[in-house]
């Protein structure tokens, strides 16, 4: 009993300091996180004919560049996007408006109380260019964050290159060395393969996404299109929500209710097929989370750290069990953890 009590204290001090240091650690889990994509595209440009004859460094600055050119074309691509979200507003007015009678009428809203009387009380209330300045502040905010996770990337790439070396010294003995070495390779191979084909399959279902929205002539297709695929990290509910936005975004452009069906249908069909198809050819055996786990886990890091701990939700428990499934003494657990039992 007093070995429960000491184990429940573990866990609530574990997660107090967790959320207390979230300006901290999200930078570093996420830049950790970046690192096994990183070097998994450093070692597949090393067996390319040409680039592959350049030395590991350069391999990896090139990497690390464009990755940082990357998060810096996003964040600024975000925030121009919001600008002008703010400015194209207005036009969608009649089209909402046109669109509320159509419902009011269709729920028999015509007497009292009329549905201007209910659209003022509720629609009206909700002036959504109000939250452009908190939103813009925040993604300057999270461009902050963006700035360490590609110097901590930086700084993690250069010390893997002596990770062995040190590894070495601080064991002492060849043969521990040896299998130590023998199993953090397993872990990172797993990890990174992992990480790179979810990021592979977000990346296609956001080109997907993208096209039907160019199709269909939804504004900010682009914008839509990389939320979807970032969204799609996280499991069961952010699939859905990444629809939801550019479905809400047709009926105020359009104001067609047959339009934004239209557009449902082919946004779900892409999910389908990613979901269905694509990502579990591709995943193999890396994703292999019991459901309950995976809400558990969700639930968990979303309470700590919101929409980026329910980013990260998923790799962040993904990885830790592969690495529990690579030591002996704590195999059964991941085994408990996964759907299949076999990890």
């Amino acid at each position: 009993m007093r070995q429960f009590a000491y184990f429940v204290a573990l866990m609530i001090m574990f997660g107090w300091l967790l959320h207390v240091g979230k300006p901290v650690l999200l930078p570093v889990l996420i830049a950790m996180i970046a690192l096994y994509i990183l070097s998994n595209v450093t070692d597949r440009l090393g067996a390319m004919p040409l680039i592959g004859r350049l030395p590991a460094t350069l391999r990896r600055f090139m990497v690390l560049a464009a990755f940082t050119v990357v998060l810096v074309l996003l964040v600024l691509y975000v925030a121009e996007t919001f600008t002008q979200v703010a400015t194209v507003l207005p036009r969608y007015d009649s089209n909402l408006d046109a669109l509320a009678t159509q419902l009011g009428l269709l729920m028999h809203l015509e007497d009292e109380p009329t549905w201007a009387t209910v659209r003022a009380a509720t629609i009206d209330q909700f002036q959504i260019q109000s939250y452009i300045g908190p939103i813009l502040a925040s993604v300057r905010g999270f461009g902050g964050t963006l700035f360490l996770v590609v110097l901590y990337a930086a700084f993690f790439m250069a010390e893997r290159a002596r990770m062995a070396e040190k590894l070495a010294l601080a064991i002492g003995d060849p043969g521990r060395e040896s299998r130590t070495l023998a199993l953090l390779a397993r872990i990172n191979a797993r990890v990174g393969n992992y990480l790179s084909v979810k990021t592979v399959v977000n990346v296609v279902l956001g080109t997907i996404s993208f096209g039907i929205l160019l199709l269909f002539g939804i504004d900010f297709a682009l914008f839509w299109a990389i939320l979807i695929g970032l969204l799609n990290y996280i499991p069961y509910i952010g699939s859905m929500i990444g629809v939801l936005f550019p479905i809400l975004l047709s009926l105020a452009q359009f104001g067609s209710f047959p339009l934004a069906a239209a557009v449902a249908s082919a946004l779900t069909v892409a999910q389908l097929f990613v979901a269905g198809y694509l990502e579990p050819r591709m995943m193999s055996r890396a994703f292999n989370l019991s459901p309950f786990v995976v809400l558990f886990a969700l639930a968990f890091w979303s309470a700590l750290w919101g929409l980026p701990g329910a980013v990260l939700a998923v790799p962040l428990t993904a990885s830790l069990i592969i690495v529990m499934a690579e030591i002996d003494a704590t195999r059964p657990v991941a085994i408990m953890l996964s759907a299949t039992g076999k990890v």
